[in-house]
């Protein structure tokens, strides 16, 4: 089944929700305490909204669930790896889940583009507000570790 252009911009939404929380879970290890402590309520939030997000997709268009891109997820989490053997680990992490947020926020507006049913509006001014709160908190250590 083709997706039409609003399915397939709610999908690229889910998609990158899902990849910014396997993201956080699977390196949630190399983060300090500090950070990984403000950082989990974002991600706790994020969670819960992509999952009334998937059923409200699911509900209003029709969109099924789609397989993880376990291949792709290796790939991110080899790559970010690698990259810490030459950078600091945790400037790489804040890099990293720094452009996360980046790719929602870009695929936030691409759905917005579209019409959407009026109760999705406010989860998706939720998401919104959940990736300026997580930018907040990646600025703000990188701050720190600059004094």
């Amino acid at each position: 089944m083709f997706l039409d252009n609003r399915q397939a911009a709610m999908d690229g939404l889910l998609e990158a929700l899902a990849d910014s929380l396997d993201y956080f879970h699977d390196n949630a290890d190399r983060l300090n305490r500090d950070m990984r402590e403000a950082l989990s309520p974002c991600f706790g939030e994020r969670r819960k909204d992509m999952r009334r997000l998937q059923q409200q997709a699911r509900r209003h268009l029709d969109l099924l669930p789609r397989d993880a891109d376990v291949e792709r997820d290796d790939y991110l989490w080899l790559w970010s790896r690698l990259k810490s053997f030459v950078a600091n680990n945790t400037s790489v992490l804040t890099n990293e889940l720094l452009e996360q947020e980046r790719v929602i926020m870009q695929s936030l507006s691409t759905v917005m583009t579209h019409s959407l049913p009026e109760d999705m509006e406010p989860l998706m001014e939720q998401l919104w507000k959940n990736c300026r709160a997580t930018i907040r908190v990646l600025h703000d250590y990188q701050q720190q570790k600059k004094r």
